[in-house]
C-alpha cells in the first residue's frame, strides 16, 4: 500500500539512520548510511567526528559532480504485516559557512544524544526533497 508523502515524511523523520545514495559524474552508484534531521521538506547531515577512512569523502565529491540524490529508510520486520519503506529524492547542496551550518546542527543535536557534547564539525548537506515515497505491507 502506497504511503502518502505526508505519512512517508513522518516515518522517515523518526527514523535513526538512512540510507543515501549518490551518484558521480561517472554514474557510478555510492551507497552510505547517514544520520539525519528532517525540518519541513529537507533534510539534513554534516560530516561528523565518527572515524572515516578519508576525509575526502565520496559521498561529498559526488554531490559535488552531481547533485542528485536520494535517501532511504525501512523497517524490517519477522512479521512481513508490519514491512514499510520510505524514499525520499532530492536536491542536495553542501555548505562549510558558519552561520548556515547553525541551524542543520540544531536539528542533528536535538535528534541525536551523541551530538550534545560534541556536534558535528564538518560540512553539512541539505537536501530539498521534491518526491516522498513510501510503501507498506498493512
Amino acid at each position: 500500500m502506497r504511503l502518502d508523502a505526508r505519512e512517508a515524511r513522518r516515518r522517515f523523520g523518526a527514523a535513526p539512520v538512512a540510507r543515501l545514495a549518490t551518484a558521480g559524474a561517472d554514474g557510478a552508484p555510492h551507497l552510505v548510511p547517514v544520520t539525519f534531521a528532517v525540518e519541513g521538506d529537507t533534510v539534513v547531515f554534516a560530516v561528523d567526528f565518527k572515524p572515516k577512512t578519508s576525509t575526502n569523502l565520496r559521498r561529498l565529491r559526488n554531490i559535488a559532480a552531481n547533485p542528485a540524490v536520494s535517501f532511504l529508510v525501512d523497517h524490517y520486520d519477522d512479521d512481513w504485516a508490519r514491512l514499510w519503506w520510505v524514499r525520499a529524492d532530492g536536491t542536495a547542496s553542501i555548505t562549510e559557512e558558519e552561520t548556515a551550518r547553525q541551524e542543520p546542527v540544531r536539528l542533528l543535536r536535538e535528534k541525536y544524544p551523541q551530538y550534545a557534547e560534541r556536534p558535528p564539525e564538518g560540512p553539512v548537506v541539505s537536501t530539498e526533497v521534491s518526491a516522498w515515497r513510501g510503501w507498506t505491507a498493512s
